[in-house]
């Protein structure tokens, strides 16, 4: 591998430091960043609208995304054609499979078999026989309209689109779209019923497609008794689910970093590694529609109806959902055999109890709700047999989540108290918005489900002893949920497997005094919120990041102390983060901004990095195999990689024995080890560093670094991005010359044009 190749394998694992000699080859993150507007547009508008929604949203009630390519308004007339024809065999080519053989409503709109099977065949579930065999599982139409693309590999845009595919595809339903219009049109009932939604002459086979999209759009699921948890009614899931719901969001299974609220799906395109089936070839499912970048990434399924759609993943593989959680918990196709490239870092081994995966699953049948189940035709205008049909059903309801119950008369705040030998978790399932809950010093051995706003959770400590919540070495986190207006103060935590405090979808969170020891992979995980702030708290012997924060807006960590941690503080696609006086040191990596692709976030905007103490980070790199942080060369001071708008001032950066501050891009070869590659701009743009105490920095470069042969020094740059300066009085430097404030654009040109000559 050639030094410039092996520069971007650094880059693109998103947590290499440096870059070589004006000697080297011109690297590719030099190119004009014009060339990807588009790209860095599209990242700017979802990046506002995923703020937006996380303001709009009330902790785990989330606003449902706007549908997609649906119509207007709900018209009935259009609804029941739709609905006539969904039921409707006619619209094959024998006359013999309508869309609900294989989109059943007993069946969660799936087919219940591992594969689908198409054209010819005659039954319905797993009893049909006889017709050609298909590749893939039928995936469910619950709430597929909020869906960004279609079918397992996203090649269709919407339902419609969606629709017209099995209808004409040979092996499924094998139906000509003309013939479709002729058999139609000889029928009077459905001549008239196309001209009273469409008009004279709407008896068309795209308006044909419309209506069965229009009838399918209805098909939404949204009071699940996980729902009704959501808003507030807290006896909606009994305490195994709930412990379900702990397990679902700890970062231990990080299921919900893919399965996202409300919709417990994904607009992204995952590599997780299901094997083929026995004696099957691989199927690269996206890869195979939008190239290379995405083999074997397929489409992130809902969650919600889950239970009635089984058996699961793309080829139907996995028979129940404890096979799945297994699948998962094996480290998906790592753990399997199947150790293809690409695969998702956030699919890694985990262990659970018996008892956490049983709760998991009774969670993930709680996401199950039909009240929306729709009423099939009576008889079919064409006169064919429809499909058999059973169980309950309900009328078209108003689209929308349904009101819940009028809450009772508020009392007045009260305080509970917690001593050694009670339960955390039952003064919090008392507690009421605006309490506060003491918990007096001692040991308490459990995980804390936070699903209340406006409480304060406040260790009260006896002398020098503070109340310690230990895991023991076996519990996943200690304090986990979601809440408005939380604060949660003065608790050692330590020997849990996961977390010490992982909270998200918050608004107005605090966290202040925790000293986390020995949690997993973080200490203090606030991520997908707005207004967070953590403050003279302690961490260390974190395997990922000390205090991370994650898609946040408005953010404050200050007068924390991190070491002993992989890394000790991460900002990550977040949006205006103040990062103060902090003490950063003995960790693998120091202070780290990021922008990483494929996060809900697509933006990292505006973080000021001031006064901070950033020393000797020199730990061994200690992250989990596989974990994106185990790139970071151990001597790593401050990396900011991008992300835009960054200001690094008056911080001491010293001993750091990689380098001191490190300004890079994501680089373009990111997308070797993501599927579908870069969905943000890489581009750090208008970096500022400036004012800083720095000594001592890069002396003795990390192996990891050596082996890719960085040299080490106290600042350095791989000359990507726009507007970037530097004001140090003193240094070293790669490359030898860095931007002032003062450069203008023409001679920030002329100089990345002399770095591309240099290296030519």
């Amino acid at each position: 591998m050639t030094k410039t190749k092996k520069l971007f394998a650094v880059a693109a694992a998103s947590l290499a430091v440096g870059v070589a000699a004006l000697a080297w080859a011109p690297l590719e993150s030099l190119a004009d960043p014009a060339r990807d507007a588009p790209r860095a547009e599209r990242a700017a508008a979802e990046g506002v609208h995923f703020f937006r929604m996380l303001e709009e949203g009330r902790s785990l009630d989330r606003p449902f995304p706007e549908k997609v390519g649906a119509e207007e308004e709900l018209d009935l007339n259009l609804y029941e054609l739709g609905n006539m024809l969904f039921f409707d065999p006619i619209l094959s080519g024998d006359n013999e499979t309508s869309c609900a053989h294989c989109h059943h409503p007993n069946l969660g709109f799936a087919d219940g078999r591992e594969t689908a099977m198409g054209f010819g065949g005659e039954g319905v579930g797993p009893e049909r026989e006889g017709g050609v065999p298909l590749g893939r599982n039928t995936p469910t139409l619950w709430n597929a309209v909020y869906s960004h693309r279609q079918f397992w590999d996203g090649r269709a845009a919407d339902l419609a689109e969606q629709a017209a595919g099995p209808i004409t595809d040979p092996k499924e339903m094998g139906q000509d779209p003309e013939e479709l219009v002729e058999e139609l049109s000889a029928i009077p009932e459905y001549v008239s019923l196309f001209e009273r939604v469409f008009g004279e002459g709407g008896l068309s086979f795209e308006n044909v497609t419309r209506a069965i999209a229009a009838f399918e759009e209805q098909l939404t699921s949204q009071d699940s008794r996980f729902d009704r948890y959501a808003r507030g009614d807290r006896e909606a899931l009994n305490d195994s689910e709930r412990r379900g719901l702990a397990v679902f969001r700890s970062l231990k299974t990080r299921c919900f970093e893919c399965h996202n609220l409300p919709t417990f799906a994904n607009p992204e395109f995952k590599v997780i590694g299901v094997p083929p089936r026995e004696g099957g070839e691989p199927d690269l499912g996206r890869g195979a529609i939008a190239g290379e970048a995405y083999n074997h990434a397929f489409k992130v399924p809902t969650l919600r109806n889950i239970e009635l759609t089984a058996p699961y993943m793309h080829n139907g593989s996995l028979e129940t959902l404890e096979d799945v959680v297994d699948f998962y918990a094996d480290g998906g196709g790592r753990g399997r055999g199947f150790d293809i490239p690409q695969i998702d870092d956030k699919i890694r081994r985990f262990d659970l109890s018996w008892s956490e995966r049983q709760d998991l699953v009774a969670f993930l049948r709680a996401l199950t709700d039909e009240s929306r189940l729709p009423v099939p035709p009576i008889g079919l205008l064409s006169g064919l047999e429809p499909v058999a049909y059973s169980g309950p059903a309900s009328p078209l309801t108003p689209a929308g989540p349904p009101s819940t119950a009028a809450a009772g008369e508020a009392r007045a705040p009260m305080t509970h108290t917690v001593r050694p030998g009670e339960s955390i978790q039952a003064a919090v399932d008392a507690a009421e918005p605006g309490d506060t809950i003491e918990v007096h010093a001692g040991v308490y051995s459990e995980t804390v489900l936070f699903d209340v706003d406006e409480v304060t959770l406040r260790g009260v400590p006896d002398g020098d002893e503070r109340p310690l919540l230990d895991g023991l070495g076996e519990l996943s986190d200690a304090i986990i949920g979601s809440g408005r207006g939380l604060t949660i103060e003065g608790f050692d935590l330590a020997n849990f497997t996961a977390n010490g405090v992982m909270l998200n979808l918050s608004q107005e969170l605090t966290m202040r005094d925790l000293r986390a020891y020995n949690t997993g992979l973080y200490g203090l995980y606030p991520v997908e919120s707005i207004g967070v702030l953590v403050e003279r708290c302690e961490v260390t012997g974190a395997r990922d990041a000390g205090i991370y924060v994650g898609q946040c807006k408005d953010v404050v960590v200050r007068d924390c102390v991190a070491t002993g941690n992989v890394t000790g503080i991460e900002i990550e696609n977040c949006v205006d983060a103040l990062v103060e006086g902090n003490h950063v040191s003995d960790n693998a990596g120091g202070l780290l901004v990021f922008l990483l692709p494929n996060n809900p976030s697509k933006v990292s905007i505006g973080c000021l990095l001031r006064d901070n103490v950033v020393t000797e980070n020199n730990h061994v790199n200690f992250a989990d195999e596989g974990a994106m942080v185990g790139n970071v060369p151990s001597g790593t001071g401050v990396l900011i990689l991008g992300a835009d708008d960054v200001e690094v001032t008056s911080n001491v950066i010293s001993g750091n024995k990689t380098c001191g501050v490190a300004v890079l891009s994501l680089s373009n070869l990111i997308q070797k080890r993501k599927a579908g590659g870069i969905d943000v701009d890489p581009w750090p743009d208008r970096v500022w560093v400036h004012d800083n105490e720095l000594d001592g920095n890069g002396l003795d470069p990390d192996q990891q670094a050596l082996d890719l042969g960085l040299p080490g020094c106290d600042l350095l740059w791989d000359v990507s991005g726009e507007g970037n300066s530097w004001s140090e009085a003193e240094g070293t430097t790669t490359p030898p010359l860095l931007p002032s404030p003062e450069w203008g654009e023409g001679k920030r040109r002329l100089f990345r044009r002399a770095w591309r000559a240099a290296g030519a």
